[in-house]
């Protein structure tokens, strides 16, 4: 039998214990999320104790995986491959970890590359060569833009939104594109009016406007993985069919050198955050039924181009994810069902998540929200 005093009591252990039960099991303050191929899902992983948080539904065939600004957001491509019917990207609300509707492309199909910056998600679409822009808040495509390459497959947008990059696997070109200003008068043909004549304003004079210039530079055949160094002078892009690294000199858009590396069909590629390494993933002899037993991640030093470590995952690996405190990196050892976290003052493996065929992996962080301002291109 209860007294009034511990009738008193018991509402406010069961808020306690479910308050408890909310906190163990909300998403951490900065989550890695790991998209899953094998099963469809995404999985939400606790850094610091590297344990599954949760496991929701990311639709077919996930590629990449980017988080908004404010790290409420997962936006998950759904690939289908080069002329698929996929036209959707997938959204899950991590807050509440549950997927959303996702967002119609409509004629844009084979989404796959992925970045969000300045509060909106920008995106390749490979079977129209184009890149793509969508606002979250008006929920629609606000700008799309052609690279005329085949196969444009990933995509990296600077933060001053007025630099974008891509890389083209089939044209084996990384496009290095940029905002210009100009100025245009009256169209072609179109005589101003004399000056006074009656009923006439005066004639407007050149009106600047935004426009783009794509610039598309050789890289290699297979060219996929690709990233800019962190001072923003170059571009390393891996070439996967000819087992070799690009180097492109950003002020020039021209290669610089291509150089051998000892992996099998590189990638993805990746500096880490303070610019002394390179770290460049091989899938290997990737298919039904053929496993990797060579090296599956090589370390470069970046300034000698010099090979510092080579590593066996145990399978075939694919994406690569630095720790925003520059301490570790992520990599997912697709064929060995697992992500990998190589210690990057060791470089050794310190430890492992198991993930059902690992792929695109992204950071949602809701300690900031590096937003930026929002501009028109």
């Amino acid at each position: 039998m209860c007294t009034s005093a511990q009738s008193k009591r018991i509402p406010l252990v069961a808020a306690v214990l479910a308050a408890a039960l909310l906190t163990t099991s909300a998403v951490p303050a900065a989550a890695l999320l790991v998209l899953e191929k094998g099963s469809n899902t995404l999985a939400i992983i606790d850094p610091g104790s590297l344990q599954v948080v949760a496991r929701v539904p990311s639709g077919t065939d996930p590629h990449e995986v980017v988080a908004s600004g404010d790290g409420t957001r997962a936006y998950i491509s759904n690939y289908g491959g080069e002329g698929s019917s996929f036209n959707f990207i997938s959204v899950v609300d991590l807050t509440t970890r549950q997927p959303l509707p996702p967002i119609d492309l409509g004629a844009l199909h084979s989404a796959h590359g992925l970045d969000f910056q300045g509060g909106e998600l920008y995106f390749t679409a490979e079977s129209n060569k184009v890149i793509g822009r969508y606002d979250p808040v008006a929920q629609m495509i606000d700008w799309v833009l052609g690279t005329g390459q085949d196969r444009t497959h990933m995509v990296i947008v600077a933060r001053d939104l007025e630099h974008i990059y891509t890389s083209n696997v089939a044209s084996g070109t990384i496009s290095i594109i940029r905002s210009q200003m100009r100025s245009y008068g009256p169209p072609p043909g179109v005589a101003a009016p004399p000056p006074g004549a009656a009923g006439t304003q005066p004639a407007p004079g050149p009106q600047p406007r935004k426009v783009w210039e794509v610039t598309n530079v050789p890289s290699g055949r297979g060219s996929e993985g690709f990233d800019i160094s962190p001072d923003g002078r170059q571009i390393w892009a891996a070439n996967a069919q000819d087992g070799t690294v690009t180097v492109i000199d950003v002020a020039s858009m021209k290669a610089a050198e291509t150089f051998p590396v000892p992996v099998q069909n590189a990638n993805r590629l990746k500096f880490s955050l303070d610019g002394r390494y390179v770290l460049i993933t091989g899938l290997g002899a990737f298919g039904p039924g053929q496993h990797s037993d060579g090296n599956n991640l090589v370390v470069l030093e970046a300034a000698s181009h010099r090979l510092i470590k080579s590593l066996a995952l145990g399978g075939g690996s694919a994406g690569i994810l630095m720790d925003p405190s520059g301490s570790r990196a992520f990599v997912a050892v697709n064929q060995g069902g697992k992500v990998a976290v190589i210690d990057l003052r060791t470089l050794q493996v310190s430890g492992q998540i198991a993930a059902n065929q690992p792929d695109g992996m992204a950071w949602a962080d809701t300690q900031f929200s590096p937003q930026g301002a929002r501009r028109t291109p």
